[in-house]
């Protein structure tokens, strides 16, 4: 593998260069390459990005080929088709499906020996797919899946109980979707559990009732940002460099990307969120957390939705 830290993005639309642009600024990735099948855009978006050159740290851009990725450390995926008049949401998956096998296959054919991010939703299912294509060890084809989600709580919690956000673990687990849940039992503040820390804090009148308040608001902030301005993507793009910096850091931070489970909280052959130790091999450990009775069945649940749109694209 090469000891140049590189991240390739597949896709320059707005995530993509968000992405990028926030990578750059960390200065952990030593060169970022861009591929877009809009040579336009991508010739365009690496112009802007490469003007910051000075006020950034070392780093090298470049427009990408499939040949960047025999060298990359960290493939991460925001491409995908948008839905046309007329045409069904099933429709749209599949052809969705297709560009993600698409570039798995190119990815495969450079031998690459990468990390592979899918971000482009819906990410759980299309990771699947990605991840069977690929067929590598478990944990190397991940999605961005909840992380994005889990800081949207942590931050809300942090609001409500007025307290740093760097003090509050907290994680949204299952589907990166409308099936989603706030894990509750694996949630602390200052290494003190939620449900001990409630009563001291006392700053709400009913901490079960603001809880299920918080959970609902996260669930809905993309869809309250894409009202208000038609599409998140400063955010998702802090989460997928924390995501990359795990990586290249070999970090082993843990974080609630989407992995294939297989036996993992009662779950098999399905690519869902739950919290995992990501290094530079990818998820090199699932964290098999206690949750209480209701977060487990709600987290079968949320398998069953990811399951049934897999099963709606391989049934056509």
């Amino acid at each position: 593998m090469s000891a140049k830290r590189k991240v390739t993005i597949v896709g320059a639309g707005a995530v993509g260069s968000t992405y990028a642009y926030a990578l750059a600024q960390k200065g952990i990735a030593d060169e970022i390459a861009i591929i877009d099948m809009n040579r336009d855009l991508v010739k365009g978006q690496m112009l802007d990005l490469a003007h910051g050159l000075p006020y950034y740290p070392t780093v090298q851009f470049k427009v990408g080929s499939v040949d960047d990725y025999a060298g990359s450390q960290v493939i991460v995926i925001t491409a995908g088709s948008a839905q046309k008049p007329g045409e069904s949401r099933i429709d749209l998956l599949k052809k969705n499906v297709r560009i993600v096998e698409s570039i798995m296959d190119d990815i495969v054919a450079q031998k690459s020996e990468a990390v592979v991010v899918v971000v482009s939703n819906p990410a759980d299912v299309l990771a699947w797919f990605a991840a069977k294509r690929a067929a590598w060890p478990q944990g190397r084809v991940i999605s961005s899946g909840t992380v994005l989600d889990s800081a949207r709580l942590r931050y809300m919690i942090s609001q409500t109980c007025k307290v740093d956000v760097s003090n509050v673990h907290a994680y949204v687990i299952g589907e990166h979707g409308d099936s989603q849940l706030a894990a509750w039992s694996l949630s602390h503040i200052g290494g003190i559990s939620i449900d001990q820390y409630c009563p001291m804090c006392a700053k709400c009148e009913d901490g079960l009732e603001e809880r299920k308040k918080i959970e609902e608001d996260v669930k809905n902030s993309a869809y309250h940002i894409i009202d208000y301005k038609g599409a998140t993507f400063y955010a998702v793009g802090l989460a997928l460099v924390r995501i990359t910096e795990a990586i290249l850091k070999d970090q082993r931070s843990v974080l609630t990307v989407s992995t294939l489970l297989q036996g993992e909280y009662g779950l098999s052959d399905v690519m869902i969120s739950v919290p995992c130790l990501l290094g530079r091999k990818g998820v090199e450990e699932i964290i098999i957390g206690r949750l209480s009775e209701d977060e487990h069945d709600r987290l079968q649940l949320s398998a069953g939705v990811i399951r049934e749109a897999i099963a709606s694209i391989e049934s056509q």
